[in-house]
């Protein structure tokens, strides 16, 4: 089964780190890429650019309406993503508690709908 991680925080409350810091950060979400990748779970993953970079589209009475930003009410924003292909969902949740962003943000997990196809 696959599940998407869905990865929000606060852009106004990421911690701002000493190089050091960054540095260690950025260590911490490359072992749980490698860790992911090793186990055979993961499935791919990306970023998002900033929030201010967003863009949305709706369509009202046959018209599209596009503005920018993301306009949701919320404090946490989207910031990218892990798709896994795991066992179950408890397998999944253990997965997203490794994600370094849990420890300020947020992971949402979801499975993906399995449509099938006709041929």
């Amino acid at each position: 089964m696959k599940y998407m991680l869905l990865m929000y925080a606060n852009q106004m409350q990421a911690p701002e780190y000493t190089p050091e810091e960054h540095q260690a950060a950025a260590q911490a979400w490359y072992a749980f890429g490698e860790e992911a990748k090793a186990a055979g779970v993961l499935e791919s993953n990306n970023g998002l650019s900033p929030v201010t970079d967003a863009t949305t589209v709706r369509v009202r009475d046959g018209k599209t309406l596009i503005a920018d930003g993301p306009f949701a009410e919320t404090h946490e924003q989207l910031g990218g993503y892990y798709l896994l292909n795991c066992k179950d969902l408890d397998e999944a949740i253990s997965w997203a508690a490794k994600v370094p962003i849990a420890k300020y943000g947020s992971v949402e997990v979801r499975p993906l709908n399995v449509w099938s196809q006709k041929q």
